[in-house]
């Protein structure tokens, strides 16, 4: 019997190996798209969505509409095996897919450890266990290189840090997202970790008060200038205004995509606030 069961073990892992190198996968998560093209399953995505731009490979793929309203009825036809996708506004999407009995995987981390996870997941079902175990070790090792480098650091002196995501409204990244670890692992304080909320608004005046010492810019600002910052009410005496500390010159999905630059993303901002104070 125990015989059997090894057997049935090695033949289930066989086969999900060579199914793997047949298997049509459809991604609406930017961030996943990033994740398959580490584990070296870039040829097996067949459609992804127009935000699916990293790497550039993945800008060549078939477009199946938006993040938030991806074509239905496209991704049907297209007769994919596994089907991934993000929580935030895709749920009706995910709930319309399985209901026709498509096999949909979400992947919504927000923290490194459920990022790990999500990789070793999306490895398991696409038969890249070992290519995932690998990415997940590899980026461990960086970031615990990174944290090291500052946990004897103490608090007071380490850089306060003010996360803008959006301008108008103004909003920022508080206690329980990816993005205020990331924060953390690169050795600096958000000056938002008290929000109640991972993602919400966030006032002016709290900004003034707290007096950062950076301000990264976490999306592409467009005709938002240093000096435009420096502009609004209250901000010219901003520690992080007058200094020039405002963080612009990052790819923004570095620190917004729960994918494998995040590390990217610590490393640059670690850079940042100890190289350039």
């Amino acid at each position: 019997m125990k015989r059997l069961g090894l057997l049935t073990l090695i033949l289930s892992f066989i086969f999900s190996f060579c199914n793997a190198e047949g298997i049509r996968i459809i991604s609406l998560s930017p961030a996943t798209t990033e994740i398959l093209f580490s584990l070296g399953l870039g040829n097996n995505i067949i459609a992804n969505t127009i935000w699916c731009d990293y790497p550039e490979q993945a800008k060549q793929i078939k477009k199946i509409g938006t993040f938030s309203e991806p074509n239905i009825e496209m991704i049907v036809s297209m007769k994919p095996d596994i089907v991934f996708a993000t929580g935030l506004e895709q749920a009706p999407v995910v709930n319309k897919l399985r209901a026709m009995d498509i096999k949909v995987f979400v992947s919504d981390p927000e923290n490194f450890q459920e990022l790990f996870n999500s990789v070793i997941e999306i490895g398991r079902l696409t038969g890249k266990q070992s290519e995932a175990k690998n990415l997940v070790d590899k980026l461990k090792e960086k970031l615990d290189f990174i944290g090291k480098k500052t946990q004897n650091i103490p608090d007071e002196k380490k850089p306060k840090v003010f996360v803008e995501i959006w301008g108008e409204p103004l909003m920022t990244a508080g206690k329980g997202s990816i993005i205020d670890e990331l924060i953390g692992i690169a050795g600096g304080l958000n000056i938002a970790h008290d929000t109640p909320k991972p993602y919400s608004r966030f006032s002016s005046e709290v900004v003034i008060d707290r007096d950062p010492d950076f301000i990264i810019l976490g999306y592409m600002a467009g005709s938002n200038t240093k000096y435009d910052i420096s502009k609004r009410i209250g901000w010219k005496n901003i520690k992080a205004v007058k200094n020039n500390h405002i963080i612009m010159d990052m790819t923004p999905e570095m620190i917004l995509r729960p994918g494998p630059r995040m590390v990217e993303g610590a490393e640059f901002l670690h850079s940042k606030f100890y190289d350039e104070r």
